[in-house]
């Protein structure tokens, strides 16, 4: 992330209300490997630009004032890859933590990490608590990487501590409430997001954020996440506030 916002993105208008904008966006950022394929490149080379991409997401949401950020960098399903890029992708994070945390700062970000702890590098589970740690005061945007991260696992880790506590005699059986199971999510505290994205065409939600995504907005591109850029975001962002979010009810 550039120390001062990139000139190019300041030329772009996104003709909106910044009230119609969503407050929180995730994204599933698919397609690295796909992308590397199609230009006969190493599955590496499409991580690699990926995280280009990231930057240049990151920092326009930042311009355009979006709330939070959380972005799928890697699933409790994809441990089943070669060893060889899971490697790769534990030594492309632990850089990306520390190449970007004074950047993150400068933007005045909070970092969070959704996901199960176990199973990370020690080197990376280290850079992960230095940078949650040193943004814990910041308060402009949140972004969050949903790393080594299953909804369902999610929603399990949720009922065990739900479960540990009715057992303690702490909580009540009929005092569980659906802002009860919230809160003892990975996301507790956060926003649900208001739109989802997902690059490469793909027309499943991948376990990622089933709960929170309740009512959230889905947004598809068939271009891969490499090639993801501003003007994409803009128009993810253009469709979403020309929609009529009822939330079940009628206008």
């Amino acid at each position: 992330m550039p120390s001062t916002l990139d000139p190019h993105a300041q030329t772009l208008s996104l003709p909106l209300d910044p009230a119609r904008l969503p407050r929180h966006i995730a994204i599933i950022m698919d397609g690295n490997g796909r992308w590397a394929q199609e230009r006969g490149l190493p599955r590496q080379e499409g991580h690699l630009q990926g995280a280009q991409t990231v930057r240049q997401i990151v920092e326009e949401c930042v311009r355009l004032g979006i709330e939070q950020l959380t972005l799928y960098c890697l699933s409790s399903e994809n441990w089943k890859r070669p060893q060889t890029e899971l490697d790769f992708l534990m030594t492309l994070l632990q850089r990306y933590l520390i190449n970007e945390r004074a950047e993150i700062l400068n933007h005045n970000i909070r970092f969070r990490m959704i996901g199960r702890r176990q199973g990370l590098t020690p080197e990376v589970l280290n850079e992960l608590a230095l940078s949650e740690t040193q943004t814990a005061g910041n308060t402009g945007m949140t972004l969050c990487l949903a790393i080594n991260y299953g909804s369902r696992g999610e929603i399990v880790d949720a009922m065990r501590a739900i479960a540990a506590k009715v057992q303690a005699g702490t909580l009540a059986i009929s005092d569980i409430e659906e802002t009860t199971i919230a809160d003892h999510l990975y996301t507790a505290g956060m926003p649900d997001p208001d739109l989802l994205i997902r690059t490469a065409g793909e027309m499943r939600l991948s376990n990622y954020l089933l709960w929170q995504i309740s009512y959230a907005e889905l947004w598809v591109t068939s271009r891969c996440w490499p090639e993801f850029d501003r003007a994409l975001l803009h128009q993810a962002l253009i469709d979403y506030a020309g929609r009529e979010r009822r939330f079940g009810g009628l206008k």
